[in-house]
């Protein structure tokens, strides 16, 4: 719609040939339409935006009323000529550097190597001016812009140089390999022929593919597809033209995305460090990233902290060693108190072995003639001797020595869990043995102890049928809730809500002349139709017609004591 000029009349076919080259354009079936400046306008921009107004007279199509024509605060893009000089002078002037009489800057900043004799006296060499230049910042971004300066070109000459040098390197390391396959120049005769030059192509290839998985090389397919370059050619509504690299695959992932969670160790994306692990739980063998504070405990980490922890130890035992005062004294301290310790270790140890020996080694003739024995004892598969004596386990206890008269030892016996003599059936140790009486007299105790048990049980069973609570239920229809099929005397009923309702009017009347309740002399059971009148007495506060009574008096009374409420 930019071609549309406002204000002017338009017939039907023209309308209708405008709106399908503004379809085609859309599609990309015609060229898109160009401003004043040359430039592709955007087909997909709506009529109300491409269409200048009516009071900047434009008469070609164009999209300067859409920019921001307000100065904005923006940066050159230049920056300092690294190097550059301005003026050789032949002499020195007044105010120049008094060491290699350059303008450019004061004695105490020049960069040079100080002179004997400066250029104020000697008027010789006299260096040139440098290019001063002053570039203002203005912006948030610019100020703190760490690659602001920095020219890309540098590196890819630097880049040009390593891949030569690479190159190099892989030729000699050719050259060597082949002449080692060759045997050191004995090549001279089989060029001659075509069988010998066959074979030192087929010798240089295996050297070339041994030299290549050495260096661990990338794949060709991989390197095709690395160095080859793409052009992407896109619509003046999609962006510009460009070149992308098919840039290889990186296994690793990065620190950041080892977790997830927002709660984890924190990454700073400026210096891209994460001090924190960001997986502490998982199994050590299995992380391939431990946080950046782990590189700051390694190496001589562990050395300067022994070194401080030893510095404040002796200070605090009366000794003159300052880490910060007296670095080196407390260093040579340090490991003077390495060597004591470790050859008083070394005494300890050959102390222990001249003591106990040394299991580790071999055993001296002596103790190998102890030993030695001459019992020959074979063995079958399972285990039992065929020829020989058997050999007994030996045990840390005396074995087969009877004690207190038992005929046998401590353990032979075992009844309801307690270990005692098979001879007596005794479960004291260290006891004296009765023989047949002690087993008589456990068995005597055994049945003395069922029979005492059984009468007691019988004893508690006469107690039980004799007490007045045989056949007795709790009474349901008391203390719990009243049956459906009850009977009651009424007049029992009535009789019971008079005198509940006395009590009550006596205690409305007077606390304190309340009559004392006593028990004595009157029944305490509670009869159902007491039950049942202290049912139809109770107040139940979520019944809604509990105080339908008192609400009625109110009403007629108009209120409490006479009076109405407000």
């Amino acid at each position: 719609m930019a071609s549309a000029q406002p204000g002017k009349f338009l017939s039907a076919e023209e309308r209708r040939r405008q709106r399908e080259l503004e379809e085609a354009r859309k599609a990309g079936l015609a060229p898109a339409e160009l401003d004043e400046e040359g430039k592709e306008i955007n087909p997909h921009i709506p009529a109300f935006m491409a269409s200048a107004p009516w009071y900047l007279n434009s008469d070609q199509p164009s999209l300067k009323h859409q920019k921001n024509w307000k100065d904005k605060v923006t940066d050159e893009m230049r920056w300092y000529d690294r190097g550059a000089k301005v003026f050789q002078a032949n002499k020195y002037r007044k105010g120049a550097c008094e060491n290699c009489g350059s303008m450019g800057h004061k004695t105490k900043d020049c960069m040079e190597r100080p002179r004997t004799k400066g250029a104020k006296w000697t008027n010789k060499n006299i260096a040139a001016d440098e290019k001063v230049e002053d570039f203002e910042l203005r912006t948030f971004d610019a100020k703190r812009d760490r690659w602001n300066g920095y020219n890309s070109e540098d590196w890819v000459k630097q880049a040009e140089r390593f891949d030569k040098v690479e190159a190099l390197r892989a030729e000699i390391r050719r050259k060597e390999l082949l002449e080692r396959k060759l045997g050191g120049g004995d090549g001279d005769g089989k060029a001659a022929d075509g069988e010998g030059a066959e074979e030192e192509e087929e010798e240089a290839e295996g050297v070339d593919g041994e030299l290549g998985q050495d260096e661990a090389k990338i794949d060709e397919t991989e390197d095709q597809g690395f160095a080859k370059v793409e052009k992407r050619v896109r619509t003046a509504g999609g962006g510009s033209t460009g070149s992308v690299r098919n840039l290889r695959i990186r296994e690793d992932t990065a620190k950041y995305l080892l977790n997830l969670d927002t709660n984890s160790a924190y990454y700073d994306p400026k210096s891209r460090s994460m001090r924190e692990d960001p997986n502490p739980g998982k199994d050590p063998s299995q992380k391939t990233f431990y946080g950046d504070n782990f590189v700051r405990q390694s190496g001589e980490v562990g050395g300067f902290k022994d070194l401080n922890v030893f510095a404040i130890t002796t200070h605090e035992r009366g000794q003159d060693v300052h880490m910060q005062a007296m670095p080196s004294q407390a260093e040579l301290s340090f490991q003077q108190f390495k060597q004591r310790k470790k050859a008083l270790e070394g005494a300890t140890k050959e102390d222990i072995l001249a003591k106990y020996g040394n299991a580790a080694e071999k055993p001296t003739d002596e103790v190998l003639a102890l030993q030695a024995t001459e019992a020959y004892v074979e063995y079958d598969a399972a285990g039992r001797v065929i020829r020989g004596q058997e050999v007994k386990a030996k045990s840390r206890y005396e074995e087969d020595v009877h004690i207190n008269n038992h005929t046998s030892v401590w353990g032979s016996w075992w009844h309801d869990g307690q270990w005692g003599y098979a001879c007596c059936h005794s479960t004291v140790k260290q006891s004296y043995c009765v023989g047949a009486a002690g087993r008589e007299a456990a068995t005597d105790a055994a049945e003395q102890l069922a029979a005492n048990m059984e009468k007691k049980a019988a004893e508690d069973e006469e107690k039980r049928k004799a007490s007045k609570l045989v056949g007795h239920k709790p009474g349901a229809d008391v203390w719990g809730e009243a049956p459906e099929e009850q009977q009651l005397d009424q007049q029992k009923v009535l009789e019971a809500l008079r005198r509940q309702e006395e009590q009550e009017r006596g205690v409305e009347r007077d606390e304190r002349k309340r009559g004392y309740n006593s028990l004595a002399g009157q029944d305490v059971d509670v009869t159902p139709e007491e039950m049942e009148a202290y049912r139809l007495k109770k107040s139940r506060g979520d019944d809604p017609l509990a105080f339908i009574d008192k609400a009625k008096g109110q009403q007629q009374g108009g209120g409490e004591g006479g009076y109405d409420y407000v």
